[in-house]
């Protein structure tokens, strides 16, 4: 429980800081308080965590389960939130940062100029930074549903307000945020209707004790049916899985780019993580009555994410879709209901999660007068612009589509493998048909980048400060060592299973 409580006690101090320090100190001590906070939680994880998990703790009258998955994820939750934290404090690619304070002044005006002049950056984000991230580690390490609700909305609230924050594009931003907030607030209701209805049939919101009563014969199945139903769909919204990831294009497009990689990368693991969770200790024992739903679901998820993504423009929205067909590829995973599929879905979220955070970092560096120029077009002839933004920005999509020697081919063959073993080849057929359409767009940015010539007024590639250096090099350098060594993470992935 350390590092949740560091995180949150953080966030708590950092709220102090933004209302009793003079401007001109918050964003220095901000920035140190956050990256200082999550490094301590990560130390005190690897110091202490490994050794006392165990078979796994029940701490706070076991409404919280700390085991080794519980452990898993939450070191993928600080390393990804250590970089979002990097991408979100950088103010060298966007003069005055990414983040405004009143909606109402215009990127630009003589306001505009004034506030980045003399508050440098807006630092409210920090705070809502770490409570959505200390939501994420409680989301996933939540043992009962109510937990699981509050932990939802600690780390969603904080993820609607960021989305509005954009200084450039500020209409769409707040479009964006006001969609994610009206669906998301549907997702709340979908999850905490389908609590209640379990609480109804197994007079408990504990895992366990749901999962004992689903394995009983004399209870009405009424309940327990359209209950896993109604929290799987809030589940299912929260990681963006098809047809319940309509939210995600918009929101990718809107929000701040730093905010957008924070989003993708932790938001999957959180929401994942807790998935996980729910399948294997709540439901696995009537499994056979969902299983196959979410077969359904998943194979929708590949196709929707392969297929849409095609047709995009805009690369943030393009990144949306890629994001809609690999919670297709990890639902595969998740339904896996075997020790393999939990590492294996586990292995998925570290190696896409480092992957999306470099992707939106090398996005936000392409600009033209408007701010980042996200219209795909505009990145043709950009390897003879940047030839090293060029090719990082190949590698990371050739790790998307799942090319060897990327950390996204060994993420889909272990995920791959798990749903075979299950039993679930037909999946892994739709799978690797929509990873090879998949790999189509993928493919057509690269030709853009190489083939063709770069128009006279066309972007130019912004000269990176330190942190985003720092966290595209950290998302690069795991993406590879991932796929030329993953053996590690594996290992770590499959220390053990769910305590409940």
């Amino acid at each position: 429980m350390v590092p949740v409580l560091i995180i949150l006690g953080a966030a708590c101090v950092s709220v102090l800081f933004e209302a009793l320090l003079p401007r001109h100190l918050r964003w220095s001590v901000q920035v140190f308080l956050s990256l200082f906070s999550i490094a301590a939680a990560g130390a005190v994880l690897v110091t202490k965590g490994l050794g006392e998990a165990g078979t796994g703790v029940l701490p706070m009258a076991k409404a919280l389960a700390v085991d080794y998955p519980t452990l898993f994820l939450w070191g993928t939750l600080l390393a990804l939130g250590f970089g979002s934290i990097l991408l979100i404090a950088d103010r060298s690619v966007e003069r005055g940062g990414y983040f405004v304070a009143h909606a109402a002044i215009r990127p630009g005006t003589i306001q505009d100029r004034a506030q980045a002049a003399t508050t440098g950056m807006q630092t409210e984000v920090f705070p809502l930074a770490l409570f959505a991230l200390g939501g994420m580690m409680t989301f996933v390490a939540a043992n009962d549903l109510l937990t699981m609700f509050i932990a939802l909305e600690v780390l969603s609230l904080p993820l609607y307000l960021l989305c509005a924050l954009a200084r450039r594009r500020r209409l769409i931003s707040q479009e964006a945020a006001v969609k994610y907030f009206l669906l998301g607030a549907f997702a709340s209701a979908f999850f905490l209707y389908g609590l209640a209805l379990l609480y109804g049939y197994a007079g408990s919101v504990n895992l366990a004790a749901i999962a004992n009563a689903a394995a009983g014969n004399e209870r009405s199945d009424t309940l327990l049916y359209a209950g896993v139903g109604l929290l799987v769909v809030g589940l299912l919204f929260k990681a963006a899985v098809g047809p319940f990831h309509t939210w995600s294009p918009d929101v990718y497009q809107g929000a701040p780019t730093p905010v957008t990689a924070f989003m993708a990368a932790c938001t999957k693991v959180a929401a994942f993580g807790a998935i996980l969770r729910v399948f294997q200790v709540a439901l696995k024992s009537s499994s056979w009555e969902w299983q196959y739903v979410l077969w359904a679901v998943a194979i929708v998820s590949m196709v929707i994410g392969a297929v849409l993504g095609l047709t995009q423009s805009d690369i943030k929205r393009m990144i949306a879709y890629s994001s809609v067909a690999h919670a297709g590829f990890l639902l595969v995973g998740s339904i896996a209901l075997t020790p393999q599929g939990l590492s294996g879905t586990m292995f998925y979220l570290l190696a896409y999660g480092f992957t999306t955070l470099a992707v939106f970092g090398v996005i936000s560096l392409v600009r033209d007068s408007h701010g980042e120029a996200t219209d795909i077009s505009q990145w043709a002839g950009l390897a003879k612009r940047s030839p090293l933004v060029a090719a990082v920005f190949t590698f990371l999509l050739l790790a998307l589509a799942g090319i060897p020697l990327t950390s996204g081919f060994i993420g889909k063959f272990v995920v791959f493998a798990a749903a075979i073993e299950d039993g679930a080849a037909p999946l892994v057929v739709v799978g690797l048909v929509t990873s090879a359409i998949a790999a189509f767009f993928y493919l057509r940015i690269i030709v853009l980048m190489y083939f063709q010539e770069p128009a006279e007024d066309g972007p130019t590639v912004t000269v990176p400060g330190a942190f985003t250096v720092m966290a595209i090099t950290l998302g690069v350098t795991v993406t590879l060592l991932l796929g030329v060594v993953p053996q590690f993470a594996l290992d770590w992935a499959d220390l053990g299973v769910f305590a409940f």
